[in-house]
């Protein structure tokens, strides 16, 4: 179930909200437990019993490295085997057959290997589950309510494509002070310019605009993009076409990944949950590191926290930092998925990463250097993405090729006559996507018009984001395009 689908937008969650705020105390995170795993099982109901069972190990594993602390034992035992168990389980399902193959080439010999179903979500649920267990051999207090832990895993919003919650950043969420809370109202945060909002209305607010994005401008883009990768001959491909397919899923992956965030971070709001912020406009980056602090920040995050630093992060010497953002960006593609192009694309993000930290600094240069950096930084994203969606290897050598000028083959492909059409239908989602990869709202609301801001906010704000929602629902009737990339993590 995908939230940009009639049924869940029109079916599952407004019963789900209506089961949860009528009641109190432990009963409302037991409709949010239940709900989450008829989500879940809407897709592959038989991946339920992996999800519980996940959850049921690590509840039992937590517990134990707490009991092995409070007799002043060690728990590496029970940590070692949570990251065995939670690895291994990933590796089964996403990596066996991947690495049984490669295997298989270089000995010449055919391995026993059945392609597995890929349980929805697996990567991130994985994870959530073992920065919690490393958290508790850390210090953290473990959950000792198995409900509420289970909760903490499964809860649906960001249960199958993030972000990737930790525990310590929702355990008050999870406890009573939350549940005893009254109605949709009741809960208040502030906004950015400062202002008292009910949660409730943020996380609307919040989940129309990542709605809006997901079907308006990153299905819209998909149209593009895949009619110019799915091409069956590239070097039937003009130039102009290999870059505009390019570009469009350059900026079909940040609408379509950032609107599910978006998504997640306000249904999580509108259910009392904080969640946190997951991009940060990644394509206004000034250089690659930049672009990676702005990007997918849980898992980045994640990465940083539980492989970096574990390593000896930036305190070790030279040589051994280099290692340690090898070892980071080996698993960052690999976490992708089970393909050489995954791997090849993190690969190449570690050797761009260790030429701008030891050769190129762009940090220490002056601002003629860091404007035409920006470009390039954006060149290498382009790039980088067109190795990270093709099928293979050789198919993203061979777009690479043609975006580069490679000459064509003559034959009759995607030339000019087909861009000219693509734009006429798709062309105003690509200009807004364009524009709306910088933070036009805050800028304009904070910086040119902060005393007129609220009240163009009050009168016009709630109308556009009901058009956009109304909009976008009519593609949905009409049977449109409607993907989700990160669902294949």
């Amino acid at each position: 179930m995908v939230f940009s689908s009639i049924y869940f937008t029109f079916l599952f969650f407004p019963i789900l909200l209506l089961l949860y705020y009528p009641c109190r105390g432990k009963v409302r995170n037991l409709i949010l437990l239940c709900g989450s795993l008829v989500f879940y099982a809407y897709g592959e109901p038989v991946f339920v019993y992996v999800l519980l069972g996940s959850v049921g190990i690590n509840y039992l594993l937590a517990r134990g490295i707490e009991s092995a602390r409070e007799k002043q034992k060690t728990g590496k035992v029970f940590l070692l085997l949570a990251i065995l168990l939670n690895v291994g389980l990933l590796f089964v399902y996403k990596y066996l057959f991947f690495f049984a193959g490669l295997l298989g080439s270089m000995l010449s010999v055919s391995l026993p290997a059945k392609e597995l179903v890929l349980p929805i979500g697996i990567s991130f649920f994985t994870f959530q589950a073992l920065s919690y267990v490393i958290d508790v051999y850390r210090g953290t207090k473990a959950q000792k309510n198995p409900l509420d832990l289970a909760l903490y895993i499964c809860f649906f919003p960001q249960l199958i494509a993030g972000p990737i919650v930790r525990y310590k950043d929702i355990e008050e969420d999870l406890t009573a002070e939350r549940r005893k809370k009254g109605g949709i109202f009741s809960i208040c945060e502030k906004t950015a310019e400062g202002e008292e909002m009910p949660m409730f209305a943020a996380g609307v607010e919040r989940f129309l605009i990542g709605f809006s994005k997901k079907v308006l401008l990153a299905n819209n883009l998909a149209l593009v993009a895949d009619s110019v990768f799915d091409a069956k001959d590239f070097s039937t491909v003009s130039v102009a076409a290999a870059w505009l397919g390019a570009v469009c899923y350059t900026l079909q992956i940040y609408y379509d990944f950032s609107g599910y965030s978006d998504m997640a971070i306000g249904l999580g709001r509108m259910f009392g949950f904080r969640f946190a912020e997951n991009f940060d406009h990644p394509y206004t980056a000034k250089s690659i590191t930049d672009f990676w602090r702005k990007w997918h920040i849980s898992l980045s995050g994640w990465f940083r926290d539980y492989v970096y630093i574990p390593l000896g992060g930036s305190r070790t010497t030279g040589g051994k930092r280099i290692r340690n953002l090898f070892v980071v960006w080996l698993l960052t593609g690999l976490w992708h998925g089970a393909n050489l192009t995954f791997v090849a694309w993190g690969m190449l993000y570690f050797v761009f990463l260790i030429l701008e930290k030891y050769a190129i600094r762009p940090e220490s240069k002056g601002r003629l250097f860091s404007c035409i950096y920006r470009i390039f930084t954006l060149a290498v994203v382009n790039f980088l993405w067109v190795i990270f969606r093709a099928a293979d290897l050789p198919a993203a050598w061979a777009f690479l090729a043609r975006m580069l000028g490679k000459a064509a083959s003559g034959g009759r492909g995607l030339d000019l006559a087909w861009i000219m059409g693509r734009l006429r239908e798709q062309g105003v989602f690509l200009l807004f996507a364009l524009i709306f990869c910088c933070p036009l709202r805050k800028w304009l609301l904070e910086k040119k018009m902060p005393e007129a801001g609220g009240r163009v906010r009050a009168a016009l704000y709630p109308a556009l984001l009901i058009f956009l929602f109304l909009w976008s629902v009519s593609y949905l009737v009409l049977g449109a395009h409607n993907p989700f990339l990160y669902f294949n993590f």
